[in-house]
Order: C-alpha cells, then structure tokens, then sequence
C-alpha cells in the first residue's frame, strides 16, 4: 500500500480548489506504529519522563555482541593492545556522541533529519541512511547468530532453525512502536541486570587470581602481551565500528520531553547517559566478555570462547552446577531480544527515509522491518559471525566518517557561524546535497578504505579509522568556510529555528511554556489536511500555504520551485522571532 495522493500540478496550473489531498495508507497514517519515522516528533506525542526515555535507550544496549568483540580484539591482539583499544574507541565515540544527542532531544529528531541539516543536505543524507541501515542489520545479524547459538547450546535446535526464529520472534513488538518497546526494556531489565552481574560475582570468589592472569595474555594469534601500536590501531578500528550506536539512541532520544527550567538538570543527565553514556557501559561490556572468554578457553576452546554462551555457562557452573546451561540461555535470548528490537526499530525508521526520498512513496514503517530482517537473516545464513573482524574493521571506516563529519558541524560549524545555529530538516529550505559534510564523509571514507586495504603501507592500514576520523572532522568545516556555507540553505527560512535561554523553543520559533515546554503553535497541512505543530510545517508556493514535511518529501511533481525561486516561496506563518539564537 502507498499513498493515494495524485501528481501535484505546478504552481502556475493549479489553483488552491482543485490542488489533489494526500490520504496515507493505514499503517502509515497511524501514528501509533509509525512514531513519526519520517518527521519531527511533536510535543503532543513526547509524553515519556526523561528518565523513562533514557531507560528505554539504555535497554537497548544489553546486547552481548559487546562480549564477543571484545573477546576477539584480545584474543587477536592481546590484553595491553587491546584494553588500550577498546578505551581509546570509547573516549571517540563518547566526545562525538554528545553533540549529536543533545540535537536530536533538543529538536525531536532522528540521526537522518540530523544529518541531512548538519552539512548533508536533502539527498546527500541519502547515502546516509544506507550506512544506518547497514549498521542495524549487519548488527541485527551479529545478534542474532548469539542467540541462535545459545539456544542450540540449551535445547540442540539446529542454527539455522535459530536463526529464523531469533527474526521472527521481534516482529510483533517492533511492529507496535515506541510504546511496546519502553515495556519490553523495562520488563526485561531486572533479568538482565542479574544475568550481566552474576557471572563477575561468581569468578571473583571462585577464581580470584583471573584478574591478574588477564592481565598478561598475549591472545592467541601470538601477539605477545606488550603493546602493538598496529595491534592498538587494528583493535581501536574493530571497536569503532559501534559508532553508529549513537544513531540508535537518537531513535529513542527524540521523543525527550522539552528541557524545560523544572526538569533541566534531569534532561541534562538523562542526554547524556542514553546518548554518548551507552559506551561506558558498552567499552566494560567489552573488557568483562573478554575475560569471561578468557577464563573459559581452556575448557571450551577458542571458537566457542569468543561465543558468549559458552563462557557465561563455564562461570557459573561453581555455583548453579547443571542450572547454568538454562540461566545463561535465558540470559543471552533475553539479552539479544532487547538489542534486537531496537536494531529492527531503527532500521525500518533508516529504510523509510531512504525510500522516501528515492520513490517519493511511503507505505508505512512497519512494511521495511521486513526487508531489514530479511537481509539480517541472509547475513546469518552466511554465517559472518567467522568474519567478524575484517567486516567490523571494513564498516567503521565509513560510520566514523560520517560520525565525525556530522559532529564536526554541530560542534565547530554552527558555533562559529558557517552553519545554520538550529538543524533544518525540511527539503523545502535544504540543498540536495551540501558539499560540506558530504564533502567530507566521501573524502574520508573513501582514503580511509584505500589505508584499510594496504594501499598506504602498514601503519596507515591499522590507523585508517584514525584517518577517517581525523579528515571529516577538518574537511567538514574546512569546506563550510571555502563555500562560505552557501549550500546549508536553498532559501531562508521565514520562521527560522532556535533555541532560547532556558526555556524551549521550537525549531521554528514558536515560544513554548518555560515550565511545562508545551508548544500550541500548529499549522494545517494543505495537501493531507492534518494539523502539526511548527517545526513540521514549511511554506508551499505550490500549495498557496503550509505543507507537512512528509508531504513535501513525497512531492515528485512540484519541481522544487521553492528552491528554485525563493521568491515564490509562499507566505510567511509568523512573525520571525528577535530572540537571539543559541546553538546546541
């Protein structure tokens, strides 16, 4: 199903009578499934605490994909290379993560409509969303392999029996939304929280001296415990391949209530914790499934080591004797259902974008879980889980350039002036692609690739996530200045966005309650006749009027007239605020 809107005549052919309405399909129309997948999210529908929100995305960090990476950075590069990785990794990922979670709960917005307003532009977020997707379902995948393999350890089911049912099983909540998935997080947690504990508690008093041994391992490919730069840069490439996290806990943080004088420093922590803070619980995630891995080696073996079910079994065989098989099942299904439920989430909302903009159709975000699952459980099939260094190595290079470039612009471009102050969305203000941080992104990632491949020697090939890294944080706002940021805007705004003082602002102006951060400033979109608030709405010289962005996405008959004339642009909604702007 799509929707039903015909062909919008141009500005000169159609009159304000007979312009065509949109009706949404069912799925797509319905909002409770939908959560705003393409748009802002409204106050009205931001009704969670900020320490529900921030529980709900921190549950979908329990996955043990963090056990098995860990494991085999230092079973490769031994204990002191890859500790020192696995720490540097995570002060990256934690210092490029705090801009970008603070925009997305300051503005209601998902890592797509981000980027496509912090250096992108409409189309060049495009390849983005592609980078999203691949993260969500090569990591759904790595998942899912863990669960397959723990329930052929707990009952003999075949893996590729398990691989399909770990798929299925996630459907139903995913399918619901944002309201299932806070219940699933919080039902889980507490099983979570004692299956994670429970197997340190136990080696602590059974094997005090694990610790110590740890310390001086050399893995098992004979690197030796002393530090290896090129063993630190592999590993640190390895690790920065869950950069893209950030981009799932936006998925969770736009729906952060407006910071409001009340609940600020509740806001503040809450940002914080669920944005860039999933690595501190992530980056000892790492180090203790590492150990367990350790410890177990000798008793399973290195290949079922860096399987996190095999060790979680051997650690708490001292104390629940023939119960650990079960409690380490339940906890890895428990485990990876939560993750992978936010990976499906994500990656129906990263789909959607794409093909909205491709197709100019939107069918519903519901309809793209499938096609992330189904490419999720081809890459299970294929059993990459015996690749998973080399595949995770490949992938940061990209997700860091991209990362980098987007923080790049957040932190340095809009603070100094060489960017819009706010994060402008909407295809009717934006440039199709802004040379800025897509510049950059593509610059990268593409000399990153050709370090990671050999192309620049040895050390250039283990430090090429560096190299990505440390290029899109120069070229972002290196080419903002050379273009004299020209391409952020097609044209200006007439109610442009900022945030003031203590109180909110919506991103176009409209002054919300410092207290309760309520904004009752809608327009009614002229083409699907539905109210929204402010931030949603842009000014239609096709349609005499204002128009939704969703609707204005899906346009595919306008011409762009907008941006191709900004003196057509239509009228302005409001009064243009004189409050002075404030960055993020």
């Amino acid at each position: 199903m799509t929707d039903t809107a015909t062909p919008t005549p141009t500005a000169t052919q159609a009159s304000e009578q007979d312009l065509p309405k949109r009706r949404y399909a069912k799925l797509a129309a319905d909002e409770s499934r939908e959560d705003y997948s393409l748009r802002y999210a409204p106050h009205s529908f931001r009704r969670w605490s900020p320490a529900m929100v921030a529980g709900t995305a921190l549950g979908g960090i329990a996955y043990l994909a963090d056990f098995a990476i860990g494991a085999s950075i230092v079973f490769t590069y031994g204990f002191t290379s890859g500790f020192a990785s696995i720490l540097t990794a995570a002060v990256i990922i934690f210092l490029t993560g705090i801009p970008i979670a603070r925009a997305c709960a300051t503005y209601g917005l998902d890592m797509d409509l981000v980027t496509r307003g912090a250096g992108f532009g409409y189309f060049g977020s495009t390849l983005t969303s592609l980078i999203y997707a691949s993260f969500t379902f090569i990591f759904f995948a790595l998942e899912g392999s863990i669960m397959a393999q723990a329930m052929h350890q707990a009952i003999g089911l075949p893996v590729q029996i398990g691989y399909l049912l770990t798929t299925l099983i996630v459907i139903p909540i995913v399918f619901r939304g944002m309201g299932a998935l806070a219940k699933v997080q919080a039902w889980t947690q507490p099983v979570w929280i004692v299956g994670m504990v429970l197997p340190f508690v136990v080696l602590a008093f059974e094997s005090p001296d694990a610790w110590g041994a740890f310390g001086s391992f050399g893995g098992t490919e004979g690197a030796g415990s002393g530090f290896s730069w090129i063993g630190f840069g592999l590993g640190t490439g390895v690790a920065l391949s869950l950069i893209a996290q950030i981009g799932e806990q936006a998925d969770y943080l736009r729906f952060m209530p407006a910071r409001t004088v009340a609940n600020k420093r509740r806001w503040n922590i809450a940002v914080l914790a669920a944005g860039p803070g999933w690595v501190i619980i992530g980056a000892a995630k790492q180090l203790g499934g590492a150990f367990l891995a350790f410890v177990a080696l000798e008793a399973v073996g290195k290949t079922h080591a860096l399987e996190p079910i095999a060790p979680q079994i051997e650690a708490l065989k001292p104390w629940l004797g023939s119960v650990a098989l079960p409690a380490a099942a339940l906890f890895v299904i428990v485990s990876q259902v939560k993750i992978n439920v936010t990976n499906a989430y994500s990656g129906s909302l990263s789909w959607s974008n794409f093909f909205s903009r491709i197709t100019h159709k939107h069918p519903g975000r519901v309809w793209y879980i499938f096609l992330n699952l189904a490419i999720a459980l081809t890459l299970m099939e294929m059993n990459m889980f015996a690749a998973l260094n080399k595949l995770l190595g490949f992938y940061s290079n990209v997700g860091i350039a991209w990362i980098a470039a987007v923080a790049a612009d957040l932190v340095i471009n809009k603070r100094i002036g060489l960017s819009p102050r706010y994060i402008e969305f909407k295809r009717a203000y934006l440039y199709a692609v802004n040379p800025a941080g897509f510049g950059a992104m593509a610059i990268a990632s593409t000399v990153s690739i050709l370090a990671f491949f050999g192309l620049f020697g040895r050390y250039a090939e283990a430090f090429s996530t560096f190299i990505a890294a440390g290029l899109a944080l120069i070229l972002c706002p290196l080419i903002a200045w050379a273009t004299k940021g020209k391409y952020y805007l097609a044209r200006p705004n007439p109610v442009w966005g900022h945030v003031q003082g203590d109180g909110p602002v919506s991103a176009e102006g409209a002054a919300a309650d410092a207290v309760t951060g309520e904004i009752t400033a809608t327009h009614t979109c002229a083409v699907c006749e539905t109210a929204y608030e402010l931030p949603d709405i842009a000014d239609c010289p096709v349609q005499s009027g204002p128009i939704c962005s969703l609707c204005c996405s899906l346009d595919s008959e306008c011409g762009d007239i907008c941006r191709k004339d900004p003196a057509t642009a239509g009228p302005v909604l409001m009064p243009v605020p004189t409050l002075p702007a404030r960055g993020v």
